[in-house]
């Protein structure tokens, strides 16, 4: 065993203990802090709570994403009746997939640190959740404004970064380096990154949908407003 695949290794599993760590004891206590209502909700929303962490070079960030994914598995099985999700578990072992030819082979890492990137909506993703958690109104201004920037984050790191990564992928199809690659690594990256990809388009139809429908809802709610004003007048 090679010292970079020591090393690799060493921020997994540091990785996964570090985030193993941050769900057990540092996100009881902090969510507690900034938010009263973390206390009076159920054991079973505090599960999710706590499991909603982000991760954010080159293969030391694959590594570091490595160990969060493996610790977001494990406490999803671990807690399967409370945040089981058939969708979250291909995610994270298509994306495991994908990482563990970078780390093991050294290669495509800068796809590897592209497809992070998509990383940059779960905040607005989990931070949905929260205001639902503590029962915040659909249309309370905080919520309108995380949706509307969830949507928008979304398709920007997730939807419209296909063209290029596909883009990438077929101007360099059939190259030195790419067949250097070898069939195994070729069809990995292909599978792992049409996988990723076919969950982000749902979940952006999903996405759209809702934001969409809130819309509306504040369109027609302002509309109803206005002639009741209107009237009064």
């Amino acid at each position: 065993m090679d010292v970079n695949t020591k090393l690799f290794i060493s921020i997994i599993c540091t990785s996964f203990f570090t985030f193993q760590l941050l769900f057990y004891f540092v996100s009881y206590w902090f969510s507690a802090k900034v938010s009263p209502g973390f206390n009076s909700l159920t054991f079973e929303k505090k599960i999710e709570w706590n499991s909603r962490g982000d991760p954010s070079l080159a293969n030391v960030n694959i590594a570091i994403a490595s160990g969060y994914l493996i610790s977001d598995l494990f406490i999803i099985i671990l807690y399967w009746k409370v945040i089981g999700d058939k969708f979250f578990v291909i995610h994270h072992c298509a994306a495991l997939y994908g990482y563990y030819f970078i780390l093991k082979d050294g290669v495509l890492a800068y796809v590897g640190n592209f497809r992070l990137l998509a990383e940059l909506s779960s905040p607005f993703v989990n931070q949905r959740w929260f205001f639902e958690a503590l029962k915040y109104p659909k249309f309370s201004k905080a919520n309108v404004i995380n949706g509307i920037l969830m949507t928008v984050v979304f398709f920007t790191v997730r939807i419209a970064s296909m063209p290029p990564l596909y883009g990438f992928m077929y101007s360099v199809y059939g190259t030195e380096p790419y067949i250097r690659l070898g069939f195994l690594i070729q069809c990995s990256w292909i599978i792992s990154c049409a996988v990723l990809d076919v969950m982000n388009v749902m979940w952006m139809i999903k996405i759209s949908k809702g934001c969409i429908k809130v819309i509306s809802l504040i369109r027609q709610e302002k509309a109803k407003n206005n002639l009741q004003n209107g009237k009064l007048d």
